[in-house]
């Protein structure tokens, strides 16, 4: 027989949501400032420079590491650890975030960051046997423009790495609706596209998200839980949240993950196709594995609402459709012979 945790440990698992920017140790990120002449926000020990109170302050600090990311070397080393930290909790698939445009301004290129990236995550399947995909994510607070301008250097890499994009930071005051255009030239081009919505902005970001932007992924979209209409519409045409306990108790209004209005735990109980993830996890003391501990803990998760979260993710994953057959077979036989192991 085995624990509860020892299940959450075994089972395999996916991994939807999660920047690389926002994945630097801070040990990485102090050798990376040194090395590189940036100078860190101040703090008294290294642990305490992951410390903020709202979704502003952590981008302050999520800019502030990112500039000290410079080389191709240094992709490669933050990717790695990464996905080394992704294997670790028993995740065998990632679809990751990167944040293109905030390096632009530091002289770094897209190809130097690919070529970084691209390295690391080779270097992390050999060892770890952790297979990955990147997407990069459009900074909506720079414009439709600077976007399009992003999508062009994406389309011109060509790298088979590369499989989508996001619309992520700061959603007020920055709705979705300008980037339609971008979202439609990037499913034309063949891309998957997904957007952070409903996380610090309304219920009504989720449905614009949706009906602007094509999407069928959200990431977060916590504010969903405020309007039925709206999620009754997500559950009859299985729009998939990608929502990340850690980070929605410092950045939504949800602050208690045990309180039963949590919003994670509601999007659950409704029926919404939600799935566990990262987000930024050494920035927020966790990793996936410790997710998967605050889902089964205070929100609630039975080991049956587990499973069907796993088997969701694969179905929203951007895999090819053979791929997710298999996966959903040998998985959950996988995940039911752990769930009869339970004491």
């Amino acid at each position: 027989m085995i624990s509860i945790s020892e299940f959450l440990a075994r089972v395999p698992k996916i991994e939807l949501h999660l920047h690389l920017e926002g994945s630097i140790r801070p040990e990485t990120a102090l050798a990376l400032s040194v090395k590189n002449g940036v100078e860190l926000p101040p703090f008294k020990e290294v642990k305490d420079l992951y410390r903020y109170e709202t979704l502003e302050e952590f981008l302050a600090i999520y800019t502030a590491v990112s500039d000290s990311v410079l080389s191709a070397d240094d992709y490669r080393r933050i990717t790695y650890e990464m996905l080394q930290s992704c294997a670790g909790s028993n995740a065998r698939y990632v679809e990751f975030f990167f944040s293109p445009q905030v390096h632009f301004p530091n002289g770094v290129s897209f190809d130097t960051q690919m070529d970084g990236i691209t390295a690391g995550m080779a270097d992390a399947e050999r060892d770890f046997g952790i297979v990955s995909r990147a997407a990069p994510g459009v900074n909506r607070e720079l414009g439709p423009a600077a976007g399009e301008e992003l999508l062009d250097m994406f389309l011109a890499r060509g790298d088979e790495k590369l499989i989508g994009i996001g619309l992520d930071f700061n959603e007020a005051p920055f709705p979705p609706e300008p980037y339609g255009p971008l979202f439609a030239r990037a499913r034309k081009a063949g891309l998957n596209v997904t957007a952070h919505a409903g996380e610090t902005g309304p219920a009504d970001f989720v449905r614009r998200s949706i009906d602007s932007l094509g999407v069928r992924r959200i990431d977060h979209g916590y504010h969903v839980v405020d309007d039925e209409d709206l999620m009754k519409r997500c559950r009859d045409e299985g729009i998939l949240f990608t929502v990340c306990p850690s980070t929605s108790a410092v950045t939504s209004p949800w602050h208690d993950l045990a309180a039963p209005d949590h919003a994670i735990r509601r999007m659950k109980d409704f029926g919404l196709k939600a799935m566990i993830n990262s987000d930024d996890p050494p920035m927020f003391f966790t990793d996936l594995g410790g997710e998967y501990e605050k889902a089964a803990g205070p929100l609630g998760f039975s080991p049956a609402d587990i499973r069907t979260s796993i088997l969701t993710a694969i179905e929203g994953a951007w895999l090819d459709e053979e791929t997710k057959k298999d996966w959903t077979a040998s998985w959950a036989a996988e995940i039911d012979a752990r769930i009869a192991e339970l004491a």
